[in-house]
């Protein structure tokens, strides 16, 4: 998934057709994964911790994250709704457990995953039927963890470049539900600087591979790839390429306790709970034979 959060529709405006954003990105996933950065090792530590653990990443594209996640020790179960998207994640990441799906309807048991985690991507989800998913899928005392690479505009020439390619990103808080979730304790957050070298080619990929980009037709692509271009002529150093400086921000949040909830089976007896632990097997036994 991207980075990038539709901007504002005014009400007047609001039942004229829109791009379809967030399913943009199939057709440029090559793009994707040439041109986007990586993630920091230390959040991905900040985040998780140390142990391995078995973690749900969600939207997760090309797999960017995914190889962090692998290279550190994760068991890692890998979803992204765009069919596209994942077969790159299984090309560069081969071994890793995928399913195409969405965080709205997660393919996994009650419990079974000790942390989900998302990156540049918590912002697409349709959040009330999402978070009560994650909740779901996490054992007691699971974390959900949450990260963006951000521009670091704070330097004239990326400033620069974000008025070129977009900024909306950059101007809200994505992780603001999760805040004010009930389902979650306390949000703590860290940033994370890093850099990523582009060159001429690589600057086309990354601002390819935006979803605001993605979403014009071929006229409209070339023009914004033409004042890219004339952008890295005048500030970069030709096959020397340049450093585009990143803020890594992340959040993370314990899942908070549930009461159990009395479900009816087939015998009307309702003495067992959702709740309860499960009794034929291990945790492991609930991984559904979604993910191959």
């Amino acid at each position: 998934m991207s980075d990038e959060q539709p901007p504002p529709v005014p009400p007047e405006e609001a039942a004229e057709p829109q791009p379809d954003w967030a399913h943009s990105f199939g057709g440029v996933a090559e793009a994707y994964e040439r041109g986007r950065p990586t993630y920091p090792v230390e959040a991905v530590r900040w985040m998780l911790g140390d142990r391995p653990l078995t973690v749900l990443e969600l939207g997760a594209g090309t797999g960017k994250l995914t190889r962090v996640l692998a290279e550190l020790g994760h068991d890692v179960h890998a979803t992204d709704p765009d069919a596209a998207m994942l077969q790159i994640l299984e090309r560069e990441v081969p071994g890793v457990a995928t399913a195409q799906a969405g965080a709205e309807d997660i393919p996994l048991g009650d419990g079974s995953v000790d942390a989900v985690i998302a990156a540049q991507a918590f912002h697409w989800f349709d959040l009330p039927r999402a978070l009560p998913e994650v909740a779901r899928v996490l054992r007691p005392g699971g974390k959900i963890c949450l990260l963006w690479n951000l521009r670091n505009e704070k330097i004239p020439w990326v400033r620069r470049l974000g008025t070129l390619i977009g900024t909306q990103e950059q101007e809200t808080d994505p992780a603001q539900a999760l805040i004010f979730s009930e389902l979650f304790g306390f949000v703590e957050d860290r940033e994370f600087a890093h850099w990523q070298a582009i060159d001429r080619q690589s600057i086309q990929d990354l601002v390819l591979s935006r979803s605001n980009v993605a979403v014009l037709d071929a006229e409209g692509r070339a023009a914004k790839m033409a004042e890219v271009l004339a952008f890295y002529d005048e500030y970069g150093r030709g096959m020397d390429g340049m450093q585009l400086p990143y803020v890594t921000r992340c959040y993370r949040a314990d899942v908070l306790d549930r009461p159990p909830v009395a479900a009816d089976d087939d015998d009307g007896d309702t003495s067992r709970s959702d709740g309860d632990p499960p009794t034929d097997g291990p945790d492991d036994d609930m991984l559904l034979i979604d993910f191959r």
